[in-house]
């Protein structure tokens, strides 16, 4: 493989000259820059790493994010990972920059994503529905030259780049094998998801509701509604469910509100009485895990979501956008009370 010092020979210029055209800088003739380029092809040359990275030093890379995370605790350590993987980043002129939104409304998405394509960042991660509206503008901003990669919850069909997070079917398959070993009896259960839209939501609810089946467990689904998640509104869908329907012994959560939820089933007289799955280790979860109102946990390394989506768009852009990266899938992790403070 040939090196800039043999390049620089053969065209007859300085090796910074070579240097400057195969970094895509300003000063060198569009002359000299054609032959630079055309002897470096011919020589078999291939920018190594570091040399990539050094470029990058010189052009700012910043990141825009997507994320419904206002009024949502279980973002916040995506955001930590966020800002690691810019602080690890940042002798490398990486910066990120959060839109933050509230909830599943779709126009809010698309005007969130329609901000964050305009402010001309070189790539984006989003975190968003999985709706023909939404997937037209990712689309369109993916065919303008924008590399875009979905966080947490997958949009497969726009053409981003890859998905990052969890596998929420295996989540879901998970919950209802852990609900196998706790009880045989039938349940009738209570669905409570984030949004309809959200494709996460429904692979958890999906993956629950076939492995019962495969565990031959009986069930029904009483009811599936959505909370937004928003606790005011997951406490008042609970607390209207179980006033007319006393014979709920399940209540699948697949989104957030879990605090709602279980203000609803404490008023109720039904605390410690039904068997609550949650997903997700936030604070309160922590709480009523340890107070064995909740039976366990299933979580997806946040953090680790976060931090890989950065790393992912940046090894992409410094590679020159030749290779996508590949889907990123986080564990599958359960918590229980006895170990929720050690893992």
């Amino acid at each position: 493989m040939a090196t800039i010092k043999e390049i620089a020979e053969k065209a007859g210029v300085s090796r910074g000259t070579v240097d400057r055209v195969l970094h895509n800088r300003l000063g060198v003739s569009a002359e000299v820059s054609e032959k630079v380029r055309a002897i470096a092809n011919e020589l078999g040359f291939v920018p190594n790493k570091a040399g990539k990275i050094l470029a990058a030093c010189k052009q700012p890379i910043t990141i825009g994010c997507l994320l419904p995370d206002i009024g949502n605790k279980f973002f916040s350590d995506i955001i930590d990972g966020f800002n690691f993987a810019e602080k690890e980043l940042s002798d490398f002129g990486v910066s990120v920059k959060v839109e933050h939104i509230k909830g599943f409304d779709d126009s809010d998405h698309i005007a969130a994503i329609k901000k964050l394509a305009s402010e001309k960042h070189a790539a984006l991660c989003l975190t968003t529905l999985d709706l023909p509206e939404v997937q037209s503008v990712v689309q369109d901003i993916i065919q303008k030259g924008t590399p875009v990669i979905s966080l947490n919850t997958d949009i497969p069909d726009t053409g981003r780049l890859c998905y990052v997070g969890s596998n929420y079917y295996q989540a879901g398959a998970t919950a209802a094998g852990i609900l196998s070993l706790i009880t045989k009896e039938p349940q009738k259960v209570l669905i409570i998801t984030g949004s309809y839209h959200i494709r996460g939501h429904n692979e958890r609810i999906q993956g629950f509701t076939e492995r019962l089946k495969e565990k031959n467990i009986p069930f029904v689904k009483m009811q599936t509604v959505e909370s937004f998640d928003d606790d005011t509104q997951a406490y008042e869908q609970t607390l209207e469910t179980l006033k007319w329907n006393y014979t709920i012994n399940c209540i699948f959560i697949a989104g957030a509100g879990v605090a709602g939820v279980c203000r609803a089933v404490s008023e109720c007289g039904l605390e410690k009485k039904i068997h609550i799955i949650v997903f997700d280790d936030i604070p309160i979860s922590r709480k009523l895990l340890k107070e064995n109102v909740i039976d366990f946990i299933i979580c997806q390394q946040p953090f680790m979501q976060g931090y890989m989506a950065i790393k992912h768009l940046f090894d992409y852009l410094i590679d020159g956008k030749k290779v996508s990266p590949q889907n990123y899938i986080t564990e599958t992790v359960i918590k229980i009370a006895e170990n929720i403070d050690t893992v």
